[in-house]
């Protein structure tokens, strides 16, 4: 299946004219999902851009966009691709059978990506998830959940599991490679371990976009620009499966839960 261009008009779904003197009706609203996958991916090691990584001979790119494609909810999967790799990317999801994927350049930044994506929906998407690529195996039972409250009125929703261990807060030691001082033990069961996707109304998530700093000012996902603007983020539960392919034994992990999917569901 052909995948649509950057150039595609990001309002191609609109409403049309009806005849004279009547508007035909908008279609009715939908949810679209964000995955950007510019980012080089350091910290797995040297090779391919991380969200091009093969797992179980697939790039967790691939599985990525399986796995929202295949919830409910999600009517449009728009890719964010590395600048000079937009090609590069049709051509690899052109290979494999996926639904519709609107591949779009991103830019210096995981935020400049987002932005980028959200601006590339048509006018009718009212819900945006937004899905780390490497996450690619996050249960299609997940993503539903959390379009589903967005979709009951949620402005913004994160998956997240309760964290098993115990959390210190430190303060930066006086001297490099000094002991970290603790100061502070945040009780452990008002923590959770955030995933993806993330679930927002649009506009909420676009006006964050517009109003909040560019990274390095601590912020680390979409929420949290959201939770800047004073608007409440609610936890819907996340999934095991669901962890992030980051560093090498990441990588084993997820080959080993993929190779038992496809042993037990034929995944």
């Amino acid at each position: 299946m052909s995948h649509a261009s950057a150039s595609a008009s990001p309002s191609a779904s609109a409403a049309v004219p009806g005849p004279a003197g009547a508007s035909a009706a908008r279609p009715a609203a939908r949810t679209a999902a964000v995955i950007p996958a510019a980012g080089r991916g350091v910290r797995l090691g040297p090779g391919a851009p991380k969200a091009l990584r093969a797992l179980g001979g697939t790039p967790m790119l691939v599985h990525a966009v399986r796995a929202v494609a295949r919830a409910r909810a999600v009517s449009l999967v728009v890719v964010v691709a590395p600048a000079d790799g937009v090609d590069g990317v049709r051509h690899l999801l052109d290979e494999h059978s996926l639904p519709e994927v609107l591949v779009v350049p991103g830019g210096e930044t995981r935020q400049d990506s987002v932005r980028l994506g959200l601006a590339a929906l048509p006018e009718d998407v009212t819900a945006v998830l937004v899905h780390d690529a490497a996450r690619p195996l996050v249960p299609v039972d997940t993503v539903d959940a959390v379009a589903a409250a967005v979709r009951d009125g949620a402005p913004a929703v994160v998956p997240a599991l309760p964290v098993p261990d115990t959390v210190k807060e430190i303060r930066p030691p006086e001297r490099p490679g000094d002991p970290e001082p603790v100061v502070g033990t945040p009780e452990r069961s008002l923590l959770r371990a955030v995933q993806t996707p993330q679930g927002f109304d649009r506009l909420t998530l676009a006006d964050a976009h517009a109003r909040v700093a560019r990274e390095g000012d601590g912020v680390t996902d979409d929420a949290g620009m959201v939770e800047r603007l004073g608007v409440e983020v609610v936890v819907v539960p996340g999934h095991a499966e669901a962890f992030k392919v980051t560093r090498p034994l990441d990588l084993v992990l997820a080959e080993a839960v993929l190779a038992r999917r496809r042993a037990t569901d034929g995944f």
